[in-house]
This record gives structure tokens, C-alpha cells and sequence, in this order.
């Protein structure tokens, strides 16, 4: 049997000890976090919010006015004008160099027909200041596996049926919600939210299987300030000051025709619609996954 280099053991002890000292430097940290979360239920918290690519699905809606309200569950609005047109193109960088250039003559064999392009901006919300609150008597249940077959309302009766059970650590329910990404449930007292994330996994039957899931503390907030600003959409561009001289479906192949021609800057068109002289549209995006 060789023998062990003692310069090797001492630096590998040393380097042990300072493993162990991050180890306890982040469990002290964690338990500070979660002291000031549980005494200090109220609190304001700036969430910076994901990049969400959005793309233009291709249809307008038609109409004297266009409403109100710009944002709806990951879609926004695009008022269009009439006599304009809404160019969406598959390469950002073909967007780029069409709008390089501000007026477009475009052949009409026996005449020009000028018009002007320039980017389509879109408001996009970038901050959300919100007033969070850990509540006393709600839960939040999560982990629930993808294609369980249960419908919502025979989910939240099994799970209402288990957690409120005192012999599962539950107690009576008073309001039970599906939620984005699990299911929150409100109970009669405070003490059994507080027993139930203390305990915190429980295996619940749901259907012919049991499954692991998890019990979490439940934080609602309510929003005090969100930033919006205008942001640049790719391979968009906003064709405006369209003569009526052409019928609609006319008039959208002469565009097509002259956005894809590489002399012009142009490239292949993914989209195209034309809001005619007189009228008013709106330009639907959502959200790539949606």
C-alpha cells in the first residue's frame, strides 16, 4: 500500500473546510429569505418580464374603430389605417433594408406608384411593480403530471375529498381555484394552511394512480405600476399613403410583387394585408406559443 502525500491530505482538508463554510453561509441565507418572507407579508417586488416574441397570424379585423383596450391574454393590438398595408417578412434583415429607403416607387407599367414605409412599433410592457401577500389560509398544490385525465372539476373534488382530511393534515375547504401551474385551496383556519407546508409533499390519489405533490405557501399580489414602451417588431414594416386606384386583392399583389424583389431591398413576404382607403383595420399579434 503506497502512502498519501501529506501536502495533497492538507490541501484537500482545506478545501472540505471551505466547502462547508459556502454550504453554511447559503443555508443561513436561505433561512434569512424565508424569515423576512413569513414576517413580512406584504411587500413590493419589480418583475422584469420575459422577452415574448410575438408574430403576426396573418388576419385584420375590420371596422370603424378599433378598441379600446390594446393588450388581452398575450395579444396586442395593432390599429391600422386605411389606405396602408402591413408587411411581415421572413428575415429580419430584408425588413432592415426595404426601410432603408422611405418612399417606394413601385411599376405600374403605365404608371408609378409612390408610397412610404417605416417600422411598426408595438407597446410592450417591460416592468410590473406588484404588491405580493403571503396568504395564511391558502395553499398553493403543484406538480400535478402532464396528461392527467381528470377534468378540472374532478380534480379540485379529489383534492378537496384529500386535504380535507385531518388525518392528511388538512381541514375544511372553502375556496378551491385551478391556477397556470397548480391549484390553489383556502382554508376554514389558519392553522392547517401552515401544517400543510410544513409538511409540505404528500402522495394524493388521483384517478387509478397516486401521484407526489407538492404544498407550497400561496402569494397573491395585485399590480401597482407596469412600464410600457414601443418597441420595434422584426420583419415588420408599415406601408402607407396607398392611393385607392387598385381593388383589394389587386393592389396586395403588386406589393407582394415589389417587397420580394431583391433590386428593391426586398425578399420573400411571410404575411401581407391591405387595409383599403377609407376603411380601418386591426393587426392581430400573439405570442409565438400561443
Amino acid at each position: 500500500m503506497g502512502c498519501c502525500d501529506p501536502e495533497l491530505l492538507h490541501r484537500s482538508f482545506h478545501h472540505l473546510l471551505e466547502e462547508q463554510a459556502n454550504l453554511k453561509r447559503t443555508l443561513q441565507e436561505l433561512q434569512q429569505l424565508k424569515k423576512e418572507l413569513l414576517s413580512s407579508p406584504e411587500d413590493k417586488v419589480s418583475v422584469p418580464l420575459p422577452k415574448i416574441p410575438l408574430v403576426f397570424r396573418g388576419r385584420t379585423q375590420q371596422g370603424k374603430e378599433a378598441p379600446k383596450a390594446l393588450f388581452s391574454n398575450l395579444r396586442i393590438s395593432c390599429p391600422l389605417p386605411g389606405g396602408s398595408a402591413l408587411v411581415i417578412f421572413d428575415d429580419p434583415k430584408v425588413a432592415q433594408q426595404v426601410l432603408q429607403q422611405k418612399v417606394h416607387k413601385i411599376d405600374m407599367e403605365e404608371c408609378w406608384l409612390r408610397v412610404q414605409v417605416q417600422p411598426l412599433e408595438l407597446p410592450m410592457v417591460t416592468t410590473i411593480q406588484m404588491a405580493s401577500q403571503i396568504s395564511l389560509r391558502s395553499v398553493l398544490v403543484s406538480g400535478f403530471p402532464e396528461g392527467l385525465q381528470l377534468s378540472e372539476e374532478q380534480l379540485l373534488d379529489k383534492l378537496e375529498i384529500f386535504f380535507g382530511r385531518a388525518s392528511n393534515g388538512g381541514g375544511e375547504v372553502e375556496i378551491r381555484e385551478v391556477l397556470q401551474g397548480g391549484v390553489m385551496l383556502s382554508f376554514a383556519k389558519d392553522e392547517v394552511a401552515q401544517r400543510l407546508c410544513q409538511i409540505g409533499e404528500f402522495r394524493v390519489p388521483l384517478g387509478k394512480q397516486q401521484f407526489l405533490l407538492r404544498v407550497s405557501p400561496y402569494m397573491s399580489g395585485d399590480i401597482q405600476r407596469a412600464e410600457v414602451c414601443t418597441r420595434p417588431v422584426p420583419c415588420s414594416v408599415v406601408v402607407s399613403n396607398i392611393p385607392d386606384i387598385l381593388e383589394g386583392s389587386e393592389l396586395r399583389d403588386v406589393l407582394e410583387i415589389h417587397f420580394q424583389k431583391p433590386t428593391r431591398g426586398g425578399g420573400e413576404v411571410e404575411a401581407l394585408t391591405v387595409v383599403p382607403p377609407g376603411q380601418r383595420g386591426l393587426a392581430i399579434f400573439t405570442s409565438e406559443l400561443g
